[in-house]
C-alpha cells in the first residue's frame, strides 16, 4: 500500500460520520483531517522552520515576500466579498477589523522589510506572479465568485489557520533579522489568533448547516488552499520548478 492510499484509507469519511465519533469536534476539525497529510506538510514546511531558526536565506524569504505582497492585495479583496456575503453585522464588523490589519499593520512591515532586503518599489508594486501565485489568486476569486460565505470562508481560514499554526511552533525562536522575527509575531500573537478562531466558529456554524453535497465543495476549496500553501512555500525556493497545481478541482 503507498502512502497515498494509506492516508486516504486514514481520512474520516463524512461529516457526519466523524462528528458522531468526535462528539467535541467541530466542522472545521473534519475539514483539517481531511486535508492530511498536506495540511501537516504545510505547517511543519522547511519554510517555516528555517525562518524560525534564523536559517532561511535572504534571497528565498525576499522571492516569498514580493509574492506574498501580490497575493495580499487579492485577499483584500476577497475579504472584502466575505465582508458583503457576511449574515450578520457583528460578522461584518469582525471581517472590516481584519482589513485594517492587512492594509495596515501589515503593509508597513512589507514596506520596511523591502528596503531591507533591497527590494525596489517597481519590483515588489508590479511583480512578475509565479504560476503558483496565480493558481492561489484564482482560487479565492472563485471562491467569491461562484460560491457564497462558506465558500469564501473555506479559503480563507486555511489561509489563516496555516500561518497561525506554523508561527505558534516557531514563536520561542528569535530569528536575527527583524524581517524574520516580526513575520513570526505577525501570525502568533493573542489577537491573531482570536481572529483564526472567530473564522472557525464562522465555518463550524456554516458547514454544518450545509447539505452534504455543499459540504463536500466546502472540503474541495478547503484542501485546494492547503495544497497551494505547499507549493508556495516551495516556489520560493525553486520559482522555476513549478508544482503541478493545475490539477484537482479549485
Amino acid at each position: 500500500m503507498t502512502r497515498c492510499d494509506a492516508d486516504v484509507e486514514s481520512q474520516p469519511g463524512s461529516f457526519e460520520e466523524y462528528a458522531e465519533a468526535h462528539e467535541t469536534a467541530g466542522f472545521t476539525d473534519w475539514l483539517r483531517e481531511r486535508a492530511q497529510p498536506e495540511w501537516s506538510d504545510a505547517t511543519s514546511h522547511r519554510f517555516t522552520r528555517e525562518l524560525g531558526t534564523d536559517d532561511l536565506d535572504d534571497e528565498v524569504f525576499r522571492r516569498y515576500l514580493v509574492q506574498d505582497y501580490a497575493f495580499v492585495g487579492t485577499l483584500v479583496g476577497v475579504f472584502g466579498h466575505a465582508v458583503g456575503d457576511a449574515p450578520t453585522m457583528e460578522s461584518k464588523s469582525r471581517l472590516v477589523d481584519f482589513l485594517g490589519t492587512l492594509t495596515a499593520d501589515e503593509n508597513d512591515y512589507f514596506e520596511r522589510s523591502f528596503e531591507a532586503l533591497d527590494v525596489p518599489e517597481a519590483e515588489y508594486a508590479d511583480s512578475e506572479l509565479t504560476h503558483e501565485t496565480q493558481a492561489f489568486e484564482d482560487l479565492l476569486e472563485r471562491a467569491a465568485r461562484e460560491g457564497g460565505y462558506a465558500e469564501t470562508l473555506a479559503v480563507l481560514l486555511p489561509a489563516e489557520w496555516i500561518y497561525l499554526e506554523w508561527a505558534n511552533t516557531v514563536e520561542g525562536e528569535s530569528p536575527s533579522r527583524f524581517y524574520l522575527a516580526e513575520w513570526i509575531d505577525l501570525h502568533a500573537n493573542e489577537g491573531f489568533e482570536t481572529f483564526v478562531s472567530w473564522l472557525r466558529d464562522e465555518l463550524d456554524q456554516e458547514g454544518e448547516a450545509a447539505s452534504p453535497r455543499r459540504r463536500r465543495r466546502i472540503e474541495r476549496f478547503f484542501r485546494r488552499t492547503v495544497s497551494l500553501e505547499i507549493a508556495f512555500f516551495e516556489t520560493a525556493y525553486d520559482p522555476d520548478g513549478a508544482m503541478d497545481v493545475e490539477g484537482g478541482e479549485k
